[in-house]
């Protein structure tokens, strides 16, 4: 992130002179545009004059400074402080254009998270580097003229298929065209998105008496009179199995029914195909779905479809919470409990937050849905509970075993186990070979050049990765310092296990970051008689394959050696998570949970899928510590290739942070080098959210404005993760 600036008076867009004194001089009608530009000293908006049509909203190539940049409208004028020649004229209008609510969820987000009002509008604008596909289109002609000539037996056909787009047969038809008997235009053509399904497929089923109430606690707050407030949001919290999303489809069947919009959110794309396609199955072409991974063209396409109101459901990550739905009735947040929710990016959104926003202003309702849900939504929304599965199944059992005894990577039991089971699911939340190499003669340790980390070793692609910044480098076959070839390799990640797996005699379907087809990897597991699914948390997001009988968490409490005062709730819901994939079909099922720590409150209340009592004991322990929901908290970090400057940027921004009302500061404190430069970092812990998000980004724009700051970066993370 590049560094910040102190905010400063605006400047023209054309000249960079200072504001004007408004001039008494009537002047035209003025666009108020945010030219989208990544510099963070840029203060807008900037007065251009203002096309005929042109409102908020309105997407522009406007000249600035010595190039065109796109920009967005983000309010009009009668009047501008500039004189009516220092206006400059937009050079286009371009054909979209963005919903106004979406414009001023843009400049919310930009003060809620301490960014740009450019960046944020970045988010919400249309995808970037892609126009209407024009097929050439074919038709009858009004009025043909009398034929000299007789048409051939192929010109004959093709006259009688008419009207049809002209696909391989252009050059014909344009013979014909000549001949003025075709009239050949060009159309936009939409680009399909394809979407196959993966994981149970049912018809409607009928539904539970808990789900037929929760249906109607739902629909309830959807129709709660129109007062000028949205209705209150609801934590929808049912156990693994009980149909929430078969709620979700009923509900944005009544949103869809009374001629209002809906937003599904799930936590990643490719690893939840179930829910999009049960949603397509179901809506029809009215869905759209948005995510990265569709090419840009197909993404060009689903967004106009939502934004001319043509499909009135959007499935899709975080991003889709930015979708242009108008009269938004429903937003669905699923496993709510799920980090992919925030972006890593500035600005650094957190798409529960946001959507908790956007349907306050849009007068729409927003359901979150967990078996494990988050401490701060138990504490913040009503809960609507499903307690049981849907077939009245009991939740598998659960084994704990303890693996202090100094075993291999499979206790016995596991082993025993997996060479019973039909179909498995194994969670080790850690991929490679090994987690780092060292040299036995001397203890030289292979570490990241650009990072204070470990190395892990990648047998397959034969190199050691660094999984923080992407440095590559072949496995050494000798020590650099000693020469000795007795090289050690230590731990264990899915690509070892996935190599001790497959001596059980399944087929091994491995599901981690190194994995580029992860719905074809589903796939393939679903339709294989037996196998066994490995992977890192990736294989515990919401997958529904009742064949499977057996579930393993290996090393279940990694998670709880992180300094993170959420790491209790974080393995809690990674090994309860897992356990609910297990049982689903007729042929019940198990779960067996490895662990170092067999005694921790999390994995023991995760075994008993005891998640009331987890949540219980876990918001009384936040409350005494004042962590969130009973705080907020602000990560500032400072960056540079220098060590000596990043600590006297941080020193300088604690000095500026002052005394917050309500709040505790900590740090500065140094932080692990990252790509090349060194890092530190503070942290605000307060109780007033808003009084803490704007301190932290005054005292951030002071420093960074600095001119002793140039080669600082400096970012702020409102609710880190």
């Amino acid at each position: 992130m590049v560094g910040r600036r102190a905010r400063g008076r605006r400047k023209n867009a054309t000249t960079g002179a200072r504001r004007a004194v408004r001039h008494p001089r009537p002047v035209p009608p003025v666009a108020k545009v945010e030219p989208i530009t990544t510099a963070r000293a840029l203060r807008g908006p900037f007065d251009y004059r203002r096309p005929d049509g042109v409102g908020i909203g309105s997407v522009l190539v406007v000249p600035f400074g010595h190039r065109d940049v796109v920009g967005v409208v983000v309010g009009v004028a009668e009047a501008s402080a500039l004189p009516d020649e220092r206006l400059a004229q937009p050079r286009r209008v371009l054909d979209h254009d963005l919903p106004p609510d979406l414009v001023d969820l843009a400049l919310w987000m930009a003060d809620e998270y301490c960014s740009t009002p450019a960046r944020a509008l970045a988010l919400v604008s249309p995808p970037p580097g892609a126009r209407a596909k024009l097929t050439w289109w074919a038709q009858p002609a009004a009025a043909p003229p009398p034929q000299e000539r007789p048409l051939t037996e192929r010109q004959r056909a093709l006259l009688a298929q008419l009207p049809r787009p002209a696909a391989g047969d252009l050059a014909a038809l344009r013979r014909l065209e000549r001949r003025g008997l075709v009239t050949l235009t060009r159309r936009p053509t939409r680009r399909h998105v394809h979407h196959e399904s993966v994981g149970a497929r049912r018809a409607q089923p009928a539904l539970t008496p808990d789900q037929t109430l929760a249906l109607a606690e739902i629909e309830a707050a959807m129709s709660a009179p129109d007062c000028g407030e949205a209705p209150r949001p609801l934590l929808l919290h049912g156990v693994t199995g009980s149909g929430k999303t078969e709620v979700y489809l009923r509900a944005a069947a009544t949103a869809l029914a009374r001629d209002r919009g809906v937003i599904v959110l799930v936590p990643e794309i490719a690893l939840t195909p179930q829910i999009v396609s049960r949603f397509v199955d179901r809506f029809g072409d009215t869905v759209a779905v948005l995510h990265s991974k569709l090419a840009p063209g197909e993404r060009h396409d689903e967004w106009s479809r939502l934004r001319d109101g043509s499909a009135r459901v959007c499935v899709g990550p975080r991003s889709a919470v930015f979708a242009p739905i108008e009269r938004l009735g429903l937003i669905v947040v699923d496993e709510e409990h799920d980090s992919s929710y925030k972006h890593e990016g500035d600005p650094r959104y957190d798409a529960r937050h946001v959507a908790l926003r956007r349907a306050e202003r849009a007068g729409a309702l927003l359901v979150a849905g967990s078996a494990t849900p988050r401490p701060e939504s138990v504490h913040a929304l009503r809960r609507v509970r499903l307690p049981a599965r849907v077939d009245g199944r009991p939740l598998p059992p659960v084994q704990i075993v303890d693996m202090r005894d100094g075993r291999g990577a499979l206790h016995p039991d596991t082993s025993h186990a997996l060479v019973d089971a039909r179909k498995a699911i194994v969670l080790l939340n850690r991929r490679g070979w090994s987690n780092f190499v060292d040299c036995r003669s001397c203890g030289h340790a292979w570490t990241c050049p650009q990072c204070d980390v470990s190395l892990v070793l990648h047998r397959a692609q034969n190199h050691l990765a660094c999984h923080h910044c992407g440095h590559r480098e072949r496995v050494p076959q000798r020590c650099t310092d000693c020469g000795s070839v007795s090289i050690g390799r230590h731990g264990a990640g899915t690509e070892r296990l996935e190599h001790d797996l497959a001596q059980v005699g399944h087929e091994v379907f491995r599901l981690d970051a190194d994995v580029r087809d992860a719905g074809g990897l589903l796939r393939r597991f679903e339709r294989a008689p037996r196998g066994i699914l490995l992977g890192t948390q990736m294989v515990a997001k919401g997958h529904d394959f009742p064949d499977v009988t057996l579930g393993v968490v290996i090393d279940a409490d990694s998670t709880l050696r992180f300094p993170d005062f959420r790491a209790e709730e974080r393995t809690f819901a990674l090994v309860a998570q897992l356990a609910g994939r297990a049982g689903r079909g007729p042929g019940g099922g198990r779960v067996i949970v490895q662990t170092l720590s067999p005694a921790a409150a999390s994995i023991a209340a995760a075994a008993r899928h005891d998640a009331d009592g987890f949540l219980d004991g876990e918001l009384a322990r936040r409350e005494a510590l004042r962590y969130p929901p009973f705080s907020h908290l602000i990560r500032i970090v400072c960056s540079a290739e220098d060590p000596h400057a990043v600590l006297d940027a941080a020193s300088a921004v604690r000095a500026a942070l002052g005394d917050i009302r309500g709040a505790t500061i900590l740090g500065p404190a140094p932080l692990f080098r990252l790509r090349g430069r060194e890092r530190a970092q503070l942290v605000v812990k307060g109780a007033h959210r808003a009084a803490a998000v704007h301190a932290a980004g005054a005292a951030v724009d002071a420093v960074a404005g600095e001119r002793a700051r140039r080669g600082v970066a400096f970012s702020v993370d409102v609710d880190p993760q």
